[in-house]
This record gives structure tokens, sequence and C-alpha cells, in this order.
């Protein structure tokens, strides 16, 4: 049995742990013993995986019941006691309260809708590039391109003032560490939502073109959710996209075929996206609470048990892809988990896509030459947080 979730990268910066990567070759779904004794659940392989975030006896509401992880453990909640319902924060809802508000949604979040945003993405990144390109290299390719991109896009979506970034970037960063204290993660949420509050208002009072004065608009919401919902939205929107643009620059420099067979065949750039969604799933470890007894893969998942669903670990199961711990961008990896799976999958990921395709082949198109400015060895990874990635990446270019 394991005793606590593993973390540790020990084969590379992209491969699940190792001891994660052998409990499923034995026991896909296997018990997981808690730091406080309490025993629980930890699912990895890539059906198990599936059909679990499918599963609604498996509820994703934080509210039903203790969890029973002591603060700090890493990759762990935090709370020891029932987490009551935050308005508006639908990923954390069943239907049908999730289902209520994510209809709100639906609608701005189209593959239509997305398509046609398209160009103003490619804009965005352009722009983006040409400012890298101004600066002398060695540059940090997160703080001058991965983490503006995204975060441009999702302001003019939402309508919220990019010249504010600064302030909810670090906040949200500080909200996502693993081993903040529960006091300077809750300032952190406090900081973002009163800002979020005073904006919604304002919007409500006086709406502009964008999703978060079509939301103010709708009677239905209350300021609560609204801002619950802007939220997720903000922080979703900018933190994973970004974490995927620079890990994945970072995967591809550490493998120089895949790189080459990009700049030789840009066309192939769709699907190496989908690949390297696949292969990193930067979003990795979710949670959820089984509303009741569930006989699950041969086991039996008592009810009050907390299972803890390993994307990253599905989407390596050789059992689904073959050479799963290959980076391959030749290769069809469409239905990985890295957007989720059932009723929570995400609802941006069409507007990920189209940011990582533009993201990509801009930055392999106009630095033929880029590579890593420090030993791989030496960049800071993100295992302290809850979307992996990379703190910085140092890049040169001729």
């Amino acid at each position: 049995m394991l005793h606590g979730l593993p973390m540790e990268r020990d084969v590379t910066p992209f491969d699940p742990p190792g001891e994660i990567t052998r409990v499923r070759a034995t026991r896909p779904v296997s018990p997981m013993l808690f730091p406080d004794g309490h025993e629980g659940w930890l699912v990895t392989g890539y059906e198990a995986v599936r059909q679990a975030l499918a599963d609604t006896r498996f509820s994703s509401r934080q509210d039903l019941g203790i969890i029973h992880v002591p603060f700090p453990t890493p990759g762990m909640p935090e709370m020891t006691e029932p987490v009551p319902q935050t308005p508006g924060l639908f990923i954390s809802m069943d239907p049908p309260d999730h289902t209520r508000l994510r209809r709100k949604l639906t609608g701005a979040f189209t593959v239509k809708r997305m398509k046609a945003l398209e160009e103003g993405i490619v804009e965005i990144t352009e722009r983006q590039l040409d400012a890298l390109a101004k600066l002398t290299p060695p540059v940090d390719l997160v703080r001058e391109f991965a983490l503006p991109v995204p975060s441009l896009v999702i302001c003019e979506i939402l309508g919220v003032p990019y010249a504010d970034r600064d302030t909810f970037q670090h906040n949200s960063s500080k909200f996502m560490e693993r081993q903040v204290n529960l006091e300077d993660k809750m300032a952190a949420y406090m900081a973002i939502t009163g800002y979020l509050g005073e904006l919604v208002v304002a919007k409500r009072a006086e709406p502009g073109d964008d999703l978060l004065s079509d939301l103010a608009g709708d009677e239905d919401l209350s300021i609560e959710e609204l801002v619950g919902i802007a939220f997720l939205l903000l922080l979703a929107g900018h933190e994973t996209t970004a974490n995927m643009l620079a890990l994945g620059t970072f995967a591809l420099l550490e493998h120089p075929d895949q790189l080459e067979a990009l700049r030789a065949n840009p066309e192939l750039i769709p699907d190496a996206v989908e690949e390297l969604l696949r292969y990193l799933a930067v979003a990795d470890i979710f949670f959820r609470y089984a509303a009741e007894d569930v006989e699950f893969f041969g086991e039996t998942i008592r009810e009050g048990s907390m299972v803890v669903l390993s994307l990253l670990a599905g989407n390596h199961d050789p059992e689904r892809y073959e050479h799963a711990d290959s980076l391959d961008v030749h290769r069809n990896a469409r239905g990985h988990l890295a957007f989720g799976h059932g009723v929570h999958q995400c609802l941006g990921q069409q507007l990920a896509r189209i940011e990582m395709r533009a993201g990509f082949e801009g930055l392999l198109r106009r630095f033929p030459s880029l590579e890593l400015a420090v030993p791989a060895r030496e960049v800071k990874l993100r295992t302290d947080m809850n979307i992996y990635g990379v703190h910085a990446l140092p890049v040169t270019w001729a």
C-alpha cells in the first residue's frame, strides 16, 4: 500500500513519479494510506481514471465529508474538515448545480466562437514574439512569452484589465502553492476575489463587450456566483496554458529529434499539441469523494473515501498508448485525459489548443536556433505547485 502520494519525478521531469508507474502496472486502482492513517484510493490506469471522471458516484463536492489529510502534505488537500461550497466555483460542484452554472458559459466557449477568436490570438502571440526578439538572450521564456500570451488572451476575453496582471498573477501563484500556509493561501484568495468582486459590480452597472459583462447581465447569477466563475476562468485561463507552453518547449528542447520533425513539418503542430498535452498533463491530480459504496475495477471503495486520480499516469498507461513514456509528435494522441473527461471536461480546451498551436508554431518559426541557456538539470520545476511546469525557462538563440 502506498503511504501518501508519491511526488518525486525520479525518471525524467516529464514522466509520472516512478512509484506511481510501478503501482499502475500491478494495481491501477490502489489503496493509499493518508498521513493520518485514513485509507483512500489512488487511480492510475487510463480506463480507470477515465471511468472515474465520468462516474457520478464519485463526487467533485468538497463539502460532503472530512478530508483526512493534515497540512502540509505535498499533493494533498490541506483541509481536515468539510469545505463549504464556494458560490460559482462549478468545478467543485455536482449536477444539477454544476449543470446550471456551466450552461451559462457553454455558448462562449463553442468551437465556432473560439475559431472566431483565433486571428486575434495569433496577433497577440506575434506581438509577444516581436517583443521577445528585441531582447538580448538569455531570457526567461516563462516571463517573456509563456505567461504573457495566455494572460493577454484571457484578460481580453473576460474584460479584465491587463494592467492589473502583476497583482492577480502574484496572488494566483501564491494560491496554487502546495505548501503555503492556509492563512497566506486564504489571503491570496481574498485578494483575487475582492478585486474580481469590484470588477463584476462595475460591469453589472456599466457593461462592456466582454464575457464578464455578458455574465453580469444575467440576473439569475448573484454577485458571489459571478466572482466564483470569474475566479475559476481567470485562474484556469492563464495558469494551465502558460505552463503547457513553457514545459512543452522544455520537452521539445530535450527531444531534439521531435523538435526537428516539427521544424521540418510545421503541419504536424496540431498533432504535436495533442501529444504534448498527453505527455505532460500539467493539471495532473484530481480529487473525488465516494458518495456511496462503489465497486470499481475489482475494488470496493467505501462511502466517504477520498479518491485521487492521476491524469498523467493514465496518459502514460502502456495499455492505452504504445511507448507511452516517449514523446512522439507523429502520434495520434486524441482521447488523452489532459482536459479531464465527463461533465467536468475542461470548458476552455479549444481556447487552450488555439493558444498552444499559435505559440509553438510562432516560437519555432521565429527562433530556429532556440536552445536552453542552462543545463536541463538546473531548470527549476514546479513540483511545489498544483499546476506542474517550470518556474523559469532560461533560453538563448543565435
